[in-house]
């Protein structure tokens, strides 16, 4: 079957990106906009999504629209989800997410249930949401941020991996559905990315733990993502931790595996 593309840019038109704020969801955000897409740009901080709403206009001369939501709000979310269903939405790009290391035992309880909420609940809504219209129209992109990490159990990282390894099944699950209607799904499972390089004195436990090597750029992973996209690939998964995290969760024994990485992802917690 050949692949139709993503929805051309038009001026009623808009693709949305959760999480615009830092990260990939910024560099989807300007990506999108440099290929002539309008946005609406979604994430908590609604100073941070004003600015770069402007530098998209001044720079693209797109259309840039800010909904400053809480995405673990159930309440907050019901409401993006219902003006979104009444949107011409061209493309989603489900990319916010939280993650968090250590013991769930030893974790707070209540941030535990908003990581879900975020990664797996509003994922979940907002697909639903803008799907119907996709369909009907016979086109329309999808790409979901799951991760390498939900290929695995992860000890000390057990709600996040179990968040992404919903988004991860989710997504290639409905591309299944979806692929003779004209709508793209890609699943973007992306390893240690970051927009630049730290400063030694700034450097996280993260940073000091994945050597240099092993990042990604945020940029480059947006750009990789879009022409996977377009492309209606099922899976991009940029960088090579990303790529050997897919062939330990798909081929490696999980009781073996399961306490190397857990131990690893300890030390982050410790950190």
């Amino acid at each position: 079957m050949t692949a139709m593309p993503i929805p051309s840019a038009t001026p009623s038109a808009r693709a949305v990106v959760t999480g615009a704020s830092s990260g990939i969801g910024m560099a989807l955000a300007w990506a999108l906009a440099a290929r002539g897409h309008s946005l609406i740009l979604v994430a908590r901080r609604g100073d941070i999504l004003e600015d770069l709403a402007a530098q998209l206009r001044t720079t693209h001369h797109v259309a840039a629209e800010v909904r400053a939501v809480d995405l673990s709000d159930a309440a907050a979310v019901e409401v993006l989800c219902g003006e979104l269903a009444e949107r011409e939405i061209s493309v989603l790009c489900n990319n916010a997410g939280i993650a968090t290391f250590g013991a769930v035992s030893d974790l707070d309880a209540d941030y535990e249930r908003a990581q879900v909420r975020l990664n797996v609940n509003a994922v979940h809504d907002l697909t639903l949401a803008v799907l119907p219209q996709m369909v009907a129209r016979g086109s329309g992109g999808i790409l979901m941020v799951g991760s390498a990490a939900g290929n695995m159990p992860i000890p000390n990282n057990a709600t996040y991996a179990a968040t992404k390894a919903f988004v991860n099944t989710f997504s290639e699950s409905l591309r299944g559905e979806v692929a003779a209607q004209g709508v793209h799904v890609t699943l973007l499972a992306p390893g240690p990315v970051r927009t630049e390089t730290p400063a030694a004195e700034d450097a996280s436990i993260v940073d000091r733990m994945v050597p240099d090597f092993l990042w990604h750029s945020s940029a480059k992973v947006a750009e990789m993502s879009l022409d996977a996209l377009e492309h209606n690939k099922m899976r991009v998964v940029p960088g090579t931790l990303s790529k050997a995290m897919s062939v330990a969760g798909g081929y490696s024994p999980r009781a073996i595996v399961a306490p190397i990485v857990g131990t690893f992802y300890r030390k982050l917690g410790d950190g």
